[in-house]
């Protein structure tokens, strides 16, 4: 079964990582994928690969999340070539390759991480719900982290809060536009091997501070991609049609800790 079948749905750093591979799952269930990025070379082979989903309807546009201008453009793009927007995915974010010792955490890398993290993530939330409103549905889920309730390990306070403003933001959306139709749900993984950056942190660590990792997470290892994207795509879902306002964990227990 296709759970999302016919669906247009919006993910907001598709272009590679973790989001491309949220626009694979997507594709998979059936939805009609939009590949939103700021990168076009990776737009391109983003398009390329979710197509390879059983035929999948994939479309791209090139926008600067924390630009409103280049937000409400994108939104029309998608609008004039579907004429609907049911599902929206805010992945574009991440520490960004900025420090996460706090005393080389520049003014520069806190505006980065909180801009593209939270603002980015309002500014689309603030254009693409009012389509949803008059449709008298819609899903959105956010992707925080870990470290938006917990604390980071790869990563720096910037990250954390920005984190922590994307789970305020998807509480206080849900309470907003619930009555009206619209779901809004975060999903939180903790360290996972998305990005080439990431498995290079991970790999410059020593075995001991890996396995003290693994110590910290009940299920005694790091999550796989799949694993996260499944969450996602069971929210946007209608098998969560009586779930919003949510930040569902999906990081083997760790927390617990």
């Amino acid at each position: 079964m296709e759970r999302l079948k016919g669906r247009v749905t919006i993910v907001t750093g598709a272009g590679q990582g973790m989001g491309l591979s949220i626009g694979q799952a997507c594709a998979r269930e059936g939805a009609k994928v939009v590949v939103a990025d700021i990168n076009e070379q990776t737009i391109a082979g983003a398009v390329e690969e979710i197509k390879k989903q059983n035929g999948a309807e994939v479309i791209g546009i090139k926008v600067d999340i924390t630009k409103r201008s280049e937000v409400e453009n994108g939104v029309r793009q998608v609008l004039d070539a579907w004429g609907r927007i049911d599902c929206l995915v805010n992945c574009a974010g991440g520490s960004l390759n900025t420090p996460y010792k706090l005393e080389e955490v520049e003014e520069k890398h806190w505006d980065l991480v909180v801009d593209v993290n939270m603002k980015g993530t309002f500014l689309c939330c603030q254009q693409v719900i009012p389509t949803m409103v008059s449709q008298g549905k819609g899903a959105i889920v956010n992707i925080s982290a870990l470290a938006g309730h917990w604390r980071a390990s790869l990563a720096g306070v910037q990250y954390s809060a920005a984190k922590a403003g994307v789970e305020g933001i998807t509480r206080q959306l849900a309470y907003d536009f619930g009555p009206l139709g619209v779901r809004i749900n975060a999903v939180a993984p903790t360290v996972a091997m998305t990005s080439e950056r990431m498995q290079g942190l991970w790999d410059a660590r020593s075995e001991e501070e890996k396995q003290k990792v693994y110590s910290q997470i009940p299920l005694r290892r790091l999550s796989k991609v799949e694993e996260i994207t499944a969450a996602i795509v069971f929210l946007l879902s209608d098998e969560a049609s009586y779930i919003t306002g949510i930040t569902l964990d999906v990081c083997g227990g760790r927390y617990l800790r």
